[in-house]
């Protein structure tokens, strides 16, 4: 309510109050010291990832790029620094120059040697010496007295400490001074030399830190390149009566190493209950023969840290992982938090999974959906933090016996802070391990994924099949988002067989292997893939006779297969250094929308590969392309020499404009190496 009554406000006077009337004595207040902080701004610095709250991804050695606006009041010449250094310990800042770019935006780069997490920041100053040799150059070269110049940057340079190799630098600039006439003096004073060692060791005034520090993830190669091939270790006897086990694996390591793949994954492995054993196709009645879903982890064998009985023992898979080891292959194991109803921690941590009122334990479900054979734990209440804890234990055992890649089944359905405190947990003692994040869900869950550690993320590139489709996701793919998120291109996976490879058939399947090896630079596989096999479940996506649920043996010799394709396809990508990195995507014009061209460039613009693919498995299409002269600074009616990567013929490509028409049948895509005169020149 308004303190004026009517009268004094409609009148403009104003009503004293009884406390106006009373004098009150002040005591002094203590001005605050004024402070410079902050008068070089550093501002926008990239990548910063959610405000600095997660950690940007980069490969142990790579080359990693830090942006940021930098400015001043007044026209002193700035300078800047990247510092970055490793988050163990108090060591030393290490520290690599920023260059001015344009418009207040200034680039530099460091590149972290190994693996593990680091912090960097910018730093900022006026320097006063560079500030001194812009003005004193315009005044010598506008016949002006430089005399009290001169004195004034002899002063700065005997104030100047140096130490190490710029000490003994700086002794032997002055001694040249002191001996030099003025007009030496002032030339020595503005040398390159000079402003070199200035720029270490001079005075840097209004020094400016972007605070908090900045964090950086920094990974093994595999992390942000590789080849994945993706099989079920029971269905490897050669007969679908016959339970596979790891030494039938070991026979067929030379197949998958020859198909050019890295990584070879396996569903679980683990001990499968018997409650409500699902049977072939996902039926609900499992007769007793049916091996049920790898998926319903855990009985009477034992649980996560154990392994199926039929397979093999803890002794027989690590001969696996040393067999694999020596073929140059990696396994990746899934990470499955979840349990059959014989799961043995059911009965040993009862408090760790929801209960229903009658007392009956709770099935998993996706309403109205019900996963009879499976379990799912719960992670707050009681359970905390015992399961995390053995949870994280899971993932150090098989640490423990070679495997350093896991997959993780549906992260998005398990708590954001458990997955930050498992990776960091594990990561912290080992490095080198890897996570993908097996997430289809919604965009910001997987990049929230991305961001709390998650190395790899699954994508939704299997359902992005039309040109524009393509173009957009990558282009979001490629921007800011590579700077955490790693996306890894499966083709298909034992639960989805797209409509498109369902009805395609091999002209599909070369086409979106071609998209998946070259458009990402890390792919995978299901096997089956490679022979063509796309039976569906009629109206669904999803493999009829799914090895989900049953022993499959495939002839993977059988006609129509695209082994070869694959093999070219790994084969390229290990030569070509443009394949090798997410970032790089270039999409040409291309006037048919059936047809796909697009190009991927290294940063230097040394390593170039064009691919044109035909969209359309079903028919022959002709368009109009263009190469990307100006890429390489030739004018539109160069020459350019190309390589066809698929059937190793050469030729020459005259001018930026050119036509094609391709048919399916005869092969829907082309891979081709651009080579640039200055290329072949060796320059």
């Amino acid at each position: 309510m308004n303190e004026l009554d009517p009268p004094a406000r409609a009148k403009g006077r104003r009503v004293k109050s009884a406390a106006s009337e009373q004098k009150t004595e002040r005591k002094p207040v203590a001005p605050a010291l004024p402070s410079q902080d902050g008068r070089v701004i550093i501002e926008n610095v990239a990548p910063e990832i959610d405000g600095g709250r997660a950690a940007a991804k980069c490969k142990a050695g790579a080359v990693f790029t830090v942006e940021a606006d930098i400015f001043s009041d007044g026209h002193d010449v700035l300078a800047a620094d990247v510092l970055w250094r490793k988050a163990e310990g108090d060591g030393a800042w290490s520290r690599a120059g920023m260059a001015f770019v344009d418009n207040d935006r200034w680039s530099g780069v460091f590149s972290p040697p190994d693996i593990g997490r680091y912090l960097y920041t910018v730093e900022a100053w006026r320097d006063t010496f560079a500030s001194w040799r812009r003005d004193t150059q315009k005044k010598s070269a506008a016949g002006q007295d430089v005399s009290l110049e001169i004195d004034e940057a002899m002063t700065m340079l005997e104030a100047s400490k140096a130490d190490g190799e710029d000490a003994g630098i700086a002794n032997e600039l002055r001694a040249r001074i002191s001996d030099a006439g003025a007009t030496d003096r002032l030339e020595v004073l503005l040398s390159a030399e000079t402003a070199a060692l200035m720029s270490r060791i001079g005075p840097r005034h209004g020094v400016s830190h972007r605070a908090p520090v900045l964090e950086l993830s920094v990974d093994r190669l595999a992390a942000s390149f590789s080849a994945w091939y993706e099989l079920f270790p029971r269905s490897q006897s050669g007969d679908a009566e016959r339970h596979g086990t790891f030494d039938d694996v070991v026979a067929k390591l030379p197949y998958i190493r020859d198909l050019g793949f890295d990584v070879l994954y396996f569903p679980p492995i683990h001990p499968i209950g018997r409650t409500n054993r699902k049977g072939r196709n996902n039926s609900l009645t499992a007769g007793p023969q049916d091996p049920g879903s790898v998926y319903a982890i855990g009985s009477e064998a034992g649980g996560h840290q154990d392994v199926h009985p039929e397979l093999g023992t803890i002794e027989s898979f690590r001969r696996l992982v040393s067999a694999a080891h020596a073929h140059g292959l990696e396994i990746a194991l899934d990470f499955a938090v979840q349990c059959s109803p014989d799961h043995p921690w059911i009965k040993e941590h009862p408090e760790w999974f929801d209960w229903r009122p009658d007392g009956t334990i709770k099935f998993a479900e996706n309403p109205p959906k019900k996963y009879e054979d499976i379990v799912n734990i719960h992670f707050d209440g009681e359970g905390y933090p015992g399961v995390w804890y053995a949870l994280r234990d899971v993932i150090l055992f098989w640490a423990e016996q070679g495997v350093r890649i896991f997959r993780v089944d549906n992260p998005h359905t398990k708590p954001i802070p458990f997955w930050r405190w498992l990776i960091r947990e594990v990561n912290s003692a080992l490095p080198d391990v890897i996570f993908l994040a097996e997430a289809f869900t919604r965009p910001k869950m997987m990049q929230k994924l991305a961001k709390i550690g998650f190395q790899q993320s699954y994508t939704y590139f299997t359902w992005r099949n039309t040109k524009s489709e393509i173009v957009t996701y990558m282009t979001e793919l490629t921007g800011e988002m590579a700077d955490y998120y790693r996306p890894n291109f499966f083709v298909n996976t034992p639960d989805i067989n797209p409509y498109y490879l369902q009805t395609g058939g091999r002209p599909a399947h070369l086409v979106r292997a071609t998209l998946a090896a070259t458009l990402s630079s890390v792919w995978g596989m299901y096997s089956g893939f490679e022979i063509c096999e796309a039976r569906p479940v009629p109206g669904r996506e999803e493999y009829l006779d799914s090895e989900k649920y049953e022993i499959r043996n495939f002839d993977l010799d059988r006609p129509g297969n695209i082994k070869d394709h694959i093999r070219a396809l790994n084969r390229i990508r290990n030569a070509n250094p443009a394949l090798q990195d997410l970032r790089g995507f270039l999409p040409l014009l291309s006037s048919n929308d059936q047809v796909l061209v697009y190009a991927r460039l290294t940063p230097a613009r040394d390593n170039c590969i064009l691919v044109i693919v035909n969209l359309d498995p079903y028919n022959v299409h002709t368009t109009q392309y263009e190469v990307p002269l100006w890429e390489f600074d030739l004018p539109d009616f160069a020459a350019i020499e190309t390589e066809d990567l698929l059937n190793g013929n050469r030729f020459v490509l005259y001018g930026k404009t050119h036509t094609i028409t391709i048919d399916p049948a005869q092969g829907p895509v082309a891979i081709w190496k651009l080579l640039p005169p200055s290329w072949r020149a060796g320059a």
